[in-house]
């Protein structure tokens, strides 16, 4: 009887530290969370990449928790409008954040 007691309090234990190891904190993601944001940056690259006015190569897109920042040079005001457009109608973003320049 004792260690059965003592067997499920080792297991409630352990399962408490493994849940409070996967959570995520607010500058931290958690697995989920990474996944998430991997998949709503691939899917902003496969639209810029769709579009014949915007470059991939010179775009960067970086995702953390659904906030998406792109960066880098494009040749218009008119190509910053549609990747700041193209971005905002995928799933999951929360908000772009804009740190593209004209060249």
């Amino acid at each position: 009887m004792k260690t059965n007691q003592v067997l499920r309090i080792f297991l409630l234990t352990l399962s408490l530290a493994t849940v409070a190891g996967c959570s995520s904190e607010h500058n931290k993601e958690g697995t989920g969370e990474y996944l998430d944001d991997s998949v709503i940056t691939t899917k902003v690259k496969a639209a810029i990449l769709g579009e014949k006015t915007l470059s991939v190569a010179e775009i960067n897109v970086e995702t953390f928790k659904g906030v998406v920042q792109l960066s880098g040079f494009v040749n218009s005001q008119q190509d910053i409008s549609t990747a700041m457009r193209l971005t905002r109608d995928i799933g999951g973003v929360v908000s772009v954040k804009n740190d593209m320049r004209v060249k």
